[in-house]
């Protein structure tokens, strides 16, 4: 959702030295609304034994952020090496890792098991095969429901989706992995992405306790966990939805896990994967008002776009924006407004950050424009980035407990781009 009045408070009297020091563009994170919406999570839940919401450290792959996250006491969701060195230098146990992958590499295993392992959770039953010895301690399958689950417009309708086994796979998948020897095994699915609709989640969590029973049933086999997955959404437009319930969550769970007990004498714990919802709304892009262009549009162009933020050009997302003058004062209707597109330097015309938008007129000029606050960014916006026309992504900073800001990632360098070109010569001759 937008930002929160209290991280405006916190962020905007002090922008103006915050970009002097750091120059423009940066990402910003509110390290107290991200600690706030933690502790927010966890009592939530506080009634569901041994809850553990594992982080999507794909949402804001960054070492400071995930050392706030292990703060809180949250495990990781991993899809890659790089995602795994990242988690356990933030210094995640095995149990508190997660490796979620798709169209696997038996490399990708071996960094997987390495450093005493983490929880395997398995795209396909093709993958059982290629998990190097020794088995994990733990296997996981995905469960991609395909029709039951309507799914969204951000991941789709299940049953076009590339993740997952069907339920028709279901048994033989954990047959297959028993033979190998496993004996503890979990469930998890994903089949939403932005939801703001709580009783969908409840929905979720009702499917996985009925494979559940069909795996009890069939197999003996008593998970030690479900896992529903991420996909809870934030309002990214003012006024137009409310916020996820996430208490309504929490007590709907609350009471299903414990019906469960009470018929069948045990219990699965339960675990989520949030991303979006823990770091979105507390990560903000500042840029500044460089050019304006009058043609059949007036577009104002800004020192930041794609690389930065890719939501708007690959999903149309909105984003809201706030107006500030060079001293950080938001910048008001007194002069009137105007339609613009808020748009980079991407030779592509979907390089923008807003289209269309109704905002206070805005003064341009290199280092004394106007600054431009996208909100939401919090989540699947640097980690998206890219470098195409040789752009590079922005530098990231964290707003600390204490009002201090601190650099927590450099901006790339013209330098970085050049890296891969250097390398020994090798040539085949054919």
């Amino acid at each position: 959702m937008p930002m929160s009045k209290k991280f405006e408070e916190r962020l905007f009297p002090h922008l103006p030295a915050i970009a002097r020091e750091f120059k423009t563009p940066f990402h910003v994170y509110d390290e107290i609304g991200i600690e706030e919406t933690g502790e927010r999570l966890k009592n939530a839940f506080a009634g569901c034994l041994g809850f553990c919401e594992y982080f999507a450290v794909k949402a804001l792959p960054n070492p400071a952020i995930l050392s706030i996250m292990h703060r809180l006491g949250f495990g990781f969701d991993c899809s890659s090496k790089i995602e795994l060195e990242l988690a356990r230098e933030a210094g995640a146990t095995p149990k508190e890792i997660m490796f979620t992958s798709n169209n696997t590499t038996q490399d990708e295993f071996r960094a997987a098991q390495a450093d005493g392992g983490c929880v395997i959770n398995l795209d396909d039953v093709s993958l059982i095969a290629k998990v190097p010895e020794p088995f994990p301690e733990i296997i996981c399958f995905r469960l991609n429901p395909g029709k039951e689950r309507t799914g969204n417009s951000i991941i789709g309708e299940p049953e076009k989706a590339k993740y997952g086994i069907t339920w028709d796979q279901l048994i033989s998948a954990y047959r297959m992995a028993n033979k190998r020897g496993e004996t503890k095994f979990g469930l998890h699915t994903m089949v939403c992405s932005n939801e703001r609709n709580y009783q969908y989640m409840v929905e979720t969590v009702r499917m996985l306790l009925r494979a559940t029973l069909i795996l009890h049933q069939e197999l003996g086999i008593c998970l030690s966990f479900v896992n529903m997955g991420g996909g809870i959404g934030i309002p990214y437009i003012p006024g137009e939805h409310e916020e996820f319930d996430i208490e309504k969550l929490g007590q709907e769970c609350e009471l299903l896990f414990s019906n469960f007990a009470e018929d069948h004498n045990w219990l699965p714990k339960l675990y989520m994967e949030s991303g979006r919802y823990m770091t979105g709304p507390h990560g903000v892009l500042v840029s500044r008002a460089i050019n304006r262009k009058d043609i059949y549009q007036t577009h104002i162009g800004v020192d930041a776009g794609m690389p930065a933020l890719m939501r708007p050009a690959m999903y149309n997302a909105y984003h809201h924006i706030t107006v500030l003058d060079r001293d950080g004062k938001s910048r008001g209707t007194e002069q009137g407004t105007e339609i613009v597109n808020i748009v980079g330097s991407i030779c592509e015309n979907c390089d923008r950050l807003a289209t269309d938008r109704e905002l206070p007129k805005i003064q341009v000029g290199e280092g004394k424009g106007d600054f431009i606050v996208t909100h939401d960014t919090g989540a699947h916006g640097i980690a998206m980035g890219f470098n195409y026309n040789g752009r590079t992504r922005p530098k990231e900073l964290l707003l600390r407990r204490n009002g201090t800001v601190e650099l927590i990632r450099r901006a790339e360098t013209d330098n970085d781009l050049r890296a891969t070109l250097r390398f020994e010569p090798k040539t085949l001759t054919l």
